[in-house]
């Protein structure tokens, strides 16, 4: 369960990537196409944070759990 939790992560942090790839690309020639991936940056980051701190949560409750 927690090795799918840390490719979730890695997979927000590559969507990022793709979005400011495609950010540089876009800039000029279609700015409305864009922006729309200047959100799917911001949001995958956010979630790659987000899911990155849920996942040492729930190992930390799993390890005090056991003990």
């Amino acid at each position: 369960m927690i090795k799918i939790l840390r490719y979730t992560e890695y997979l927000y942090l590559a969507v990022a990537v793709v979005s400011i790839f495609e950010i540089y690309e876009q800039w000029n020639i279609d700015r409305q196409r864009a922006y729309l991936f200047v959100f799917f940056a911001i949001v995958s980051i956010g979630m790659f944070i987000f899911k990155k701190t849920y996942r040492k949560r729930f190992e930390e409750r799993q390890k005090n759990n056991k003990q």
